[in-house]
């Protein structure tokens, strides 16, 4: 038999084999990787979902905290594992950040993973301390033409969603400000409640219950539609820097070379996790909207988000060591 009917046989025979091995798939525990230390979005996320794929999989799903370097150590760990579907990655809008925040990665976020499906979102929050005068978006952007670099805006690090989030609207606003950089969200929100920061671009979740308890002003929402838990605030776009958008979004990742039937059985498992009633009530207490994509729609869009914010980053001039 020559060579090429012999490599037709081994192709027709591993085809067979794809849907045999999702079907089997998963006969041991899967790891969840999180990028992040437990108790924040990804993590609550992620314990959520590895609860329902239990009951889907009938395997043993753990969630492995990988702290540290910005996501670097968990997405670095997981791109370098056997990809065979059971190991997988709760992957942040920081993936898509870090490609141009650093000039030296481990890893290449489009070439050493496979989408599965976009998750969730959660929109930031551009509020204000109750001592600054501007009570809407267009007031706001007044105050900062009328006092260039005057106005002080904390975020939660540098790279983080709510400082790529400030630093888009200052471009799209035309405006300038200070922004000072803090260890996590939690100093930054101490620093805006104080009035030591004029403004701040938090998550929703983090701000929530500062905004209820009324210390802090909102004046509008960072995501393209209004959120259900801020019906009354607008969106920056609408209250007046069209076109604005930005949100820290969360996908399920696999290492790349993952057999396709096993993506697609994890993508239907997780999109069927994600319309229980229980599981969107829970999510929507923190803040995020709910999503279940294709893996061509995660692709996609994980593409449009690095060129989106590769843009900020250079007209920024955000430098990193």
């Amino acid at each position: 038999m020559n060579r090429v009917a012999l490599a037709v046989l081994a192709a027709l025979g591993v085809a067979g084999a794809q849907p045999a091995f999702a079907q089997n798939y998963p006969v041991r525990p899967v790891r969840l990787v999180v990028p992040s230390s437990p108790g924040g979005t990804s993590d609550i996320l992620a314990r959520i979902l590895a609860h329902k794929l239990v009951e889907r999989l009938s395997q043993q799903v753990v969630v492995d905290n990988r702290a540290g370097a910005g996501g670097t150590i968990a997405y670095d760990q997981v791109a370098k594992s056997a990809p065979d579907g059971y190991t997988l990655l709760i992957a942040p809008a920081s993936i898509t950040i870090n490609t141009s925040m650093y000039s030296k990665l481990p890893y290449n976020a489009m070439r050493d993973f496979a989408p599965i499906s976009l998750l969730a979102a959660a929109t930031n929050v551009l509020c204000v301390h109750p001592s600054v005068s501007a009570a809407s978006v267009k007031a706001l952007i007044a105050l900062a033409r009328a006092k260039p670099n005057t106005l002080v805006a904390g975020s939660a690090g540098i790279g983080t969603s709510p400082h790529l989030s400030l630093e888009l609207f200052k471009s799209m606003a035309g405006i300038d400000m200070v922004i000072v950089h803090y260890k996590g969200s939690g100093q930054g929100m101490i620093a805006l409640l104080s009035g030591e920061n004029a403004l701040a671009m938090p998550t929703l979740p983090t701000v929530s219950p500062h905004l209820k308890a009324g210390k802090i002003r909102p004046v509008g929402v960072s995501a393209a539609k209004r959120s259900p838990m801020l019906p009354e605030v607008p969106t920056i776009a609408e209250a007046g820097v069209p076109g604005y958008e930005a949100t820290n979004w969360f996908s399920l990742l696999a290492p790349a070379g993952t057999p396709q039937p096993i993506i697609d059985r994890v993508q239907q498992e997780i999109v069927r996790a994600l319309r229980a009633a229980d599981v969107r009530e829970r999510l929507a207490a923190e803040g995020a909207d709910l999503i279940g994509s294709t893996s061509d729609e995660l692709a996609d869009y994980m593409k449009s988000e690095t060129e989106k914010w590769a843009r900020v980053i250079k007209s920024a001039g955000i430098k990193t060591e």
